[in-house]
């Protein structure tokens, strides 16, 4: 069976899962797994549904390895455990199989390159919002807490315990703890 996963990071992307979904429609995919979540959320239900469901023989096709995988390491522990289950692996855009030794061959040679790609793009990120940091453009996240550090102190005047001026507050207790 051909077991097709789909994802995009936020609902904005719709034609983009859309598409994936035809696309692993038209190659075949029997049985389709879609979510739209952020590669860097601890959890990815569908994808963690799709590597469950799928059995010996079966082959996992995505369209393209950014939605498979965010590192190497990553790519690499969802490989190995496809291959213990007897579960091969396809992606479209590169036309990589797992299930040969070249396919094999091919996805380390480009998940380490995916990797060094992705690093590049990080780097560049860094070097540009240090940029924009330097010409007083980008300030970062606003504290919250500290904002509220006020409300904190008189909260705790009024005896409300430090879990209960979290919650209120919507800050951490590590926060009110910081700022009482």
């Amino acid at each position: 069976m051909r077991i097709g996963y789909a994802r995009t990071s936020t609902s904005n992307q719709k034609y983009s899962l859309e598409n994936q979904i035809d696309k692993l429609t038209n190659n075949g995919c029997e049985k389709i797994f879609s979510e739209e979540i952020s590669s860097v959320s601890a959890k990815r239900p569908a994808f963690d549904s799709a590597i469950e469901f799928a059995r010996d023989g079966d082959t996992l096709v995505v369209t393209t390895l950014s939605r498979f995988a965010r590192s190497i390491s990553d790519l690499w522990k969802h490989v190995e455990e496809l291959d213990a289950k007897g579960v091969s692996f396809q992606i479209l855009d590169m036309n990589l199989d797992t299930s040969t030794p070249t396919g094999k061959l091919m996805l380390t040679l480009l998940g380490g390159v995916y990797q060094f790609e992705r690093e590049i793009l990080l780097e560049r990120q860094k070097i540009g919002i240090e940029k924009a940091q330097r010409e007083g453009k980008f300030k970062g996240r606003v504290p919250t807490a500290k904002r509220k550090s006020d409300e904190i102190k008189t909260l705790i005047a009024e005896g409300l315990k430090p879990h209960q001026i979290a919650a209120q507050l919507n800050i951490g207790v590590a926060s009110v703890y910081r700022y009482r």
